[in-house]
């Protein structure tokens, strides 16, 4: 018995001996790893770039007064997909938002493994104390750490994840999952040879004004241009292809334009229709904001026109050349290009003494075949601090007919529906007193107010003035732009060269479609392809498929195409895919229909509009990270029989199809096609 005593005794300690042993071993497998170690360079995110150890604007990072060395900087909306093959223990950290948006912003973080979520901060304002986490990842594969708009947008959520760690084990290291870099594949053949006629199939002008159109046109130079059925009143240089004069009899002209060069001749029909409605096909051309901000000069719109034609885009109908804020004098700068009279005596504006010839710069873009636009707002001041049009609307509109503009941006920042019960107090002025407060520009009927002012005094004008509103989407502007005189009204809060910004932009734009029509049309705002930085110019951060989806989806939205790039610096994918004349015709249809969202599938959308010639353009979208399959029946479009696909992007007949269409999309891509039936 007190041999068995022992045997039993011996076993039981080798047996606890075993099991230290083992538990050391799994002991010393574990590793800790600090997430800010990874290359967050790349994290997909709503505005700016995430950053290891610093804030978004690049700060240490602080929370509610507390300062944090470690941790991982971001900006809603963003996404941090990690993968961890099993091999994770424990998470660890705390969430909130950084101290340097001065009380602004609002963020729900979330963190879902393997699709499911295990935490979420609930909504978190400025001056939360972070949130603490910690939670059991035991057999995760894929873990994701998001960072939410709390239901206002994304501006200023600069959200902070602290302390942010992981257990791992087995010799475990998490990965971001983050796909590789695209290469810039271009798609689009380059311009034949031969004469092909481009851009607006319908032009529409005031009876009186002056009559301002470039036939644009692709093919080898010399090139010489003529037209049928030119009305009178209306001249047509054979060699610009301009078309200049005035109307002063409404009605509709049908004139057959034709282009001739060594290799044949182009023709094709185009509508003049004179009455009270211009504008009608989407505005196409370039803005200064994207690109130069505040820091724009005459010399800079200068090169801008030059570049447009240099680079061919005047020969695929883009046309303006805007100039955004800045041009004015500041109300308090130090900068001595910005200092000067605010107005004459009489009350007209000036420009600063970077624009000291405005005349000169417009007559400039002129002789170059291009339009040229203008900046204001209804308030005191613009968004940058410059003078605005508050008082001396009606006096600004003939100052801008005066110098020759052809289109104005009519921004919203610093007015306030209040001021509409001082305007006739004559010792009450918003330059000097106090703003009067007020929450947004959302009132039902004192928000128009400026923007119906601004009209009127345009329409008094003896030349056409596109007339771009710039709301922001506030007092859903797209139910009253029309009524205001808008020809193009701003949708949404300001784009950014983010995934995030440019699809939730674009996508949003769902339901708006019964809004747009020729002559007015939902703008979700500028393109954001090519070298943009908002003063300091670098190559965009959307992919190569990215950009093919913006250009494609703001395409089919009718979208207002403005470039918001260093046009200097355009390279040959840029180039490519501002310059594929079918794409184009699709936002330049006759119609002036807007795509609607026809089909969504988790990450897979289809938009489809109707095109005058009777045919259908169709994006097929996929809002995944991953490549996936997608598919458009013919039911879903309301049509029926055998139909000819053709891929928009590759000019490139895709066959003849019954019942359905699909397509593989890469990674937040899109395949673009007309579909008609077939013949």
């Amino acid at each position: 018995m007190k041999h068995l005593f022992k045997k039993v005794l011996v076993c039981t300690i080798c047996f606890s001996l075993g099991s230290v042993f083992a538990a050391s071993q799994d002991t010393a497998s574990e590793e800790t790893i600090w997430l800010s170690s990874l290359d967050v360079s790349r994290v997909e995110q709503g505005w700016g770039q995430a950053r290891s150890n610093r804030s978004v604007d690049n700060r240490r990072m602080m929370i509610a007064g507390q300062r944090y060395q470690n941790g991982i900087g971001t900006h809603a909306n963003s996404s941090i997909p990690l993968l961890l093959d099993g091999n994770g223990v424990e998470l660890s950290g705390r969430a909130g938002l950084d101290d340097e948006t001065r009380n602004r912003g609002s963020v729900v973080f979330q963190i879902t493994a393997d699709g499911k979520e295990i935490w979420t901060s609930g909504l978190m304002r400025p001056g939360d104390a972070a949130k603490e986490f910690t939670l059991d990842v035991k057999g995760v594969k894929a873990l994701t750490l998001l960072a939410l708009d709390g239901g206002d947008g994304f501006d200023y959520d600069h959200a902070d994840w602290v302390d942010l760690k992981i257990t791992m084990i087995n010799n475990g290291k998490p990965k971001l999952d983050i796909p590789p870099i695209e290469d810039a594949v271009i798609l689009t053949p380059k311009p034949a040879a031969s004469p092909r006629i481009n851009g607006a199939k319908v032009f529409g002008v005031r009876p009186g004004s002056p009559f301002l159109f470039r036939i644009a046109a692709t093919g080898d130079r010399p090139m010489t241009f003529s037209a049928d059925g030119l009305p009178s009143g209306l001249t047509l240089d054979s060699e610009t292809g301009q078309i200049t004069g005035k109307l002063e009899k409404a009605g509709e002209y049908k004139v057959m334009l034709h282009a001739k060069n060594a290799l044949g001749r182009a023709d094709r029909e185009f509508r003049i229709i004179c009455g009270s409605q211009i504008g009608l096909t989407p505005a196409m051309g370039w803005n200064s904001w994207n690109c130069f901000a505040s820091a724009v000069t005459a010399e800079s719109i200068k090169a801008a026109a030059d570049a447009m034609v240099k680079s061919g885009l005047i020969d695929h109908g883009w046309t303006y050349i805007n100039i955004d804020d800045f041009w004015q004098v500041h109300r308090d700068s130090k900068d001595p290009t910005l200092q000067g009279p605010k107005r004459s005596p009489d009350g007209r504006i000036l420009p600063n003494p970077r624009f000291a010839d405005m005349k000169g710069l417009v007559d400039y873009v002129h002789g170059k075949g291009l339009k040229i636009g203008i900046y204001s707002v209804p308030g005191p001041w613009t968004c940058g601090g410059c003078v605005g049009s508050f008082g001396h609307e009606l006096q600004d509109a003939q100052q801008y007919a005066e110098w020759g503009f052809d289109y104005l941006k009519y921004d919203w920042c610093s007015y306030n529906p209040a001021f509409e019960d001082r305007r006739d107090d004559k010792d009450w002025n918003p330059y000097t007193s106090p703003n009067i407060q007020y929450s947004g520009g959302d009132h039902p009927i004192k928000g128009r107010a400026p923007f119906k002012r601004m009209h009127e005094a345009l329409a008094q004008q003896p030349r056409d003035i596109i007339y771009s509103l710039c709301q922001y989407g506030m007092g859903n502007v797209w139910e009253w732009g029309t009524e205001v005189g808008g020809n193009s009204w701003r949708t949404t809060q300001d784009i950014n060269d983010s995934w995030n910004s440019m699809s939730g932009i674009g996508f949003r734009q769902a339901g708006l479609e019964k809004h747009a029509g020729p002559g007015h049309f939902n703008d979700p705002d500028m393109l954001v392809v090519g070298h943009v930085g908002w003063g300091n110019p670098k190559p965009t951060k959307l992919t190569p498929n990215e950009q093919y989806t913006h250009i494609s989806l703001w395409s089919l939205l009718a979208s207002p195409l403005l470039i918001g790039c260093d046009m200097t610096k355009l390279d040959e994918f840029t180039l490519n895919l501002l310059t594929n004349d079918e794409v184009i015709e699709v936002n330049q249809d006759p119609l002036g229909r807007q795509a609607g969202r026809i089909t969504q599938e988790g990450t897979r959308e289809v938009w489809a509009k109707q095109m005058e010639d009777g045919s259908m353009a169709v994006g097929l979208f996929n809002r995944s990270q991953r490549e996936q399959t997608v598919t458009i029946t013919w039911s879903d479009l309301e049509i029926t029989g055998q139909q000819s696909v053709r891929d928009l992007w590759r000019q490139k007949d895709l066959g003849k199809f019954t019942g359905q269409f699909q397509a593989q999309v890469g990674r937040h891509g899109v395949v673009l096609v007309k579909i008609a039936p077939a013949k």
